[in-house]
This record gives structure tokens, sequence and C-alpha cells, in this order.
């Protein structure tokens, strides 16, 4: 009995298979569209890789400084990919991707998500740094640590003398 059902399921998903490949191989307009990285930051670049384009094409959005040219990828069969710079005054939060290839488009709504840039390098010359109570309470914390710091030196110089 548990050889009949196991060559039943096992049929079952044979014939599924089966009967969807001829549907995937006979789609040839662009789909799938993957942005990578997901989340970038402004000024970065995007990979964007794109199913069913095999003569290539191009992709736009919003927040790409141009549209990005997406080429055919050799030894893989209609799958084209190309990078896109996001624009340094994007605005943080999701866009989408439109790409165009062989006459046909296709929109894919969030593809990706643009955050904030970094304020890297400037150090302590930026006015957005530690406030006054930031500062207060830093000190408070290096005073605290000499401070203890010093009597457990001193209570150890103490215990020798004995």
């Amino acid at each position: 009995m548990r050889n009949t059902r196991a060559l039943a399921v096992a049929g079952a998903a044979v014939a599924a298979l089966g009967l969807s490949a001829p549907a995937a191989v006979a789609w040839d307009t662009p789909r799938n569209i993957v942005a990578l990285p997901s989340v970038i930051a402004r000024g970065g670049q995007l990979t964007i890789t794109v199913d069913g384009c095999r003569n290539g094409g191009t992709a736009t959005s919003n927040a790409f400084t141009r549209p990005a040219r997406l080429s055919p990828i050799p030894g893989a069969r209609e799958t084209a990919r190309g990078t896109a710079t996001i624009r340094n005054d994007a605005r943080p939060g999701p866009y989408d991707i439109t790409v165009r290839c062989d006459g046909r488009s296709l929109t894919k709504p969030h593809a990706f998500t643009v955050i904030g840039g970094v304020r890297g390098g400037i150090g302590g010359s930026s006015t957005t740094g530690a406030t006054p109570t930031d500062m207060a309470i830093g000190g408070g914390l290096v005073t605290a640590a000499v401070v203890g710091g010093g009597v457990f030196w001193m209570r150890r110089r103490a215990e020798r003398r004995v």
C-alpha cells in the first residue's frame, strides 16, 4: 500500500513539472527583475538582473542618475544585467524599476529601498554631532571611571603595606 501512495505522489509531481515547463520556456517577455543590494544608500551602485531579456535593454527608475543599460550575460540564456547609480539627492524610501527589453516593458514595484547617506569622515566638525547633554553624560562616565580606577589603585597599594 505504501508503494502505491509514493508512486502516485511521484507521478503527480512529475506531471505538474512537465505541464509547467512548456509555459516557462515559451514566455519571452522580461520577467524576474532582481535589484541587489535591495537596500542602498544614496550615491551607491545597484546591480539589476532581468530574465527574459535576451538582447539587452534599459532599466529606469526615479532614483537613477540615468537609465541603466542592460547587456546580455554570456552563457546565460535570455538574461541581462546592468548597473545603475543612485542619485545623491534621492529621497529615502522604496522605488520601482521599469525594464524595457525587445519592445516590451515590465515594472517591478518596490524593487529596492534607498536609505539616507552616511556623513563619514567629518568627525567632530559636523553640526549634527553630540549635544551638550551627550557631552555631559560622557564626561560624567569618564570621571566616574577615573575616580573608580584611582580608588581601586589606592586600595591595592594599601593592601601591600600591611
